[in-house]
């Protein structure tokens, strides 16, 4: 990406300063305006946390309305703010008890804290939040995902109410992202999105509008909707690293892996420049490198991806959290499918419990690592770990389709091309994952490599040409369709 050098110098004489003066971290954060009745010394801090809850540095944005309480004590907006910070929509999370614990330090009651609001406006915007955290007659008691849709339909209500406001609008935009619980649905996505080009047409410069606008795009069929979106937010926020990376959801989905590259390399940089600021231990084992193995893995960059993998590696070996021990799994699964140098599997061990869902991608990896080395009692032993891991439709995909191998390696090609085939079905009939494969070798291309190593060349290339379509541009189904469109035209 043109922009890295440049904007990397920027972003690291920026961040490793000590102090970023206000008219400065406004250029690094977007631009938003957010009227409220807080005291003015409280103002820049407050608009600093509501710019890092659009770029989803929810941490950042809680500190900045903790810094705002800290000067304006009885600011409802702040409380607003901080409380917002605890609900992660996209991600589907939510730590209610915390949310509470920040209202509740605004007044004991959904009364108490109303009446701390100065306007109307200030109002409404708390009322959403005693919805969305089941504080009202309507939501108390309910799951979260019934809370969900009653934040949205609030939220709704506001936006009709304050057509005008850019805050309510994205906020708006958002929830309705937030109430796609059964996975990604166009519909919902759409519909999302043709909210937030309201703020976007208006103000180029929203980091919320840019944000929610490329999760609204980002699969391969819309992914061309929010290149400009892409091709701005970096610029927009700078200071953010999730922001740096939300550009590669776009450019992943479109194939175009040195931007993926260049995007992730930027937000890795600047999470662990403000890593170093806080004292806090870097990231080198998360998502940011995911993503940033597998752009150097579909550009062929095989030994720049083995970089990033073994500096994860090295994390695990010592004390690593959950999230390591995931990001570890699926980053050596992707390593040693793209390269297909199956003895690595070996290289890259590490111990997993079966009641660990980052265990899947790892045994799914060994046992057919196995099968591609001929050690088939090795893979059936990892088939039977991987069969121990917590279920999920994806769980199951991968199970049937080491079952399908070994059932062609014993012999028996007809029965596992079925089986294959069953798997390919269920695997398409998920949403598509909006970044790397979470099943680090899709059925479709599987199924491709089968149909080649059996001499089905037509049968071949229409698989890699069906897996092409979910994940545009990878070199494994690349190099597939060409070896099977080359045999098959002989």
């Amino acid at each position: 990406m043109k922009f890295y050098s440049a904007f990397f110098l920027i972003i690291l004489v920026t961040l490793t300063s000590s102090t970023i003066d206000v008219k400065a971290q406004d250029k690094l954060l977007g631009k938003i305006d957010f009227p409220n009745s807080g005291a003015e010394a409280a103002q820049a801090d407050f608009i600093e946390g509501v710019k890092f809850l659009h770029n989803f540095e929810y941490e950042d944005a809680a500190r900045a309305f903790q810094r705002a309480r800290e000067i304006d004590p009885d600011f409802a907006m702040a409380h607003y703010g901080e409380a917002k910070s605890h609900n992660h929509p996209i991600w589907f999370q939510q730590n209610r008890q915390a949310a509470m614990d920040v209202l509740t330090n605004l007044g004991e009651t959904v009364e108490s804290r109303q009446a701390k609001a100065s306007t109307q406006r200030e109002k409404d915007l708390l009322m959403s939040l005693e919805i969305l955290y089941g504080n009202t007659a309507e939501s108390e008691g309910r799951s979260k995902e019934e809370r969900d849709d009653l934040y949205m339909e609030y939220m709704a209500d506001l936006h009709e109410k304050y057509p005008n406001d850019h805050e309510i609008t994205a906020f708006y935009g958002l929830s309705i992202l937030g109430s796609a619980h059964e996975g990604r649905d166009y519909a919902t996505y759409m519909k999302a999105a043709a909210e937030l080009f309201d703020v976007w047409n208006k103000n180029q410069e929203h980091p919320g509008a840019a944000h929610y606008l490329i999760h609204s795009f980002d699969d391969p069929i819309h992914a061309p909707l929010g290149l400009p979106m892409a091709k701005a937010y970096s610029k927009i926020a700078p200071a953010a690293a999730h922001a740096q990376h939300m550009t590669s959801h776009i450019f992943l989905a479109l194939g175009m892996w040195e931007e993926t590259i260049d995007a992730n390399i930027v937000a890795r940089d600047v999470q662990q420049s403000r890593e170093k600021e806080l004292g806090e231990q870097a990231t080198v084992c998360g998502h940011y490198t995911w993503w940033l193995e597998y752009g150097y893995l579909q550009r062929g960059k095989t030994e720049e991806a083995r970089e990033v993998l073994q500096t994860c590696y090295d994390r695990i070996k010592k004390e690593p959290t959950g999230s390591e021990k995931w990001h570890f799994s699926i980053m050596r699964g992707h390593q040693i499918v793209e390269t297909e140098i199956w003895s690595a599997a070996e290289e890259w061990a590490a111990d997993y419990e079966n009641d660990n869902p980052a265990a899947i991608n790892y045994y799914f990896t060994t046992a057919l690592s196995a099968i591609k080395m001929g050690d088939v009692e090795k893979a059936r032993q990892n088939l039977a770990d991987l069969m121990k891991t917590p279920a999920s439709k994806e769980r199951d995909i991968q199970v049937n389709q080491i079952k399908s191998l070994l059932l062609i390696e014993e012999g028996n090609a007809e029965e596992g091309i079925k089986l294959l085939r069953e798997t390919v079905v269920a695997e398409s009939e998920l949403p598509v994952d909006f970044g790397p494969p979470t099943i680090v070798k899709p059925s479709y291309e599987l199924l491709g490599d089968v149909f080649l190593e059996l001499g089905n060349y037509e049968e071949a290339l229409e698989a890699y040409e069906k897996q092409l379509q979910r994940t545009p541009k990878r070199r494994r189904s690349l190099l597939g369709k060409d070896q099977a469109g080359g045999m098959a035209s002989k």
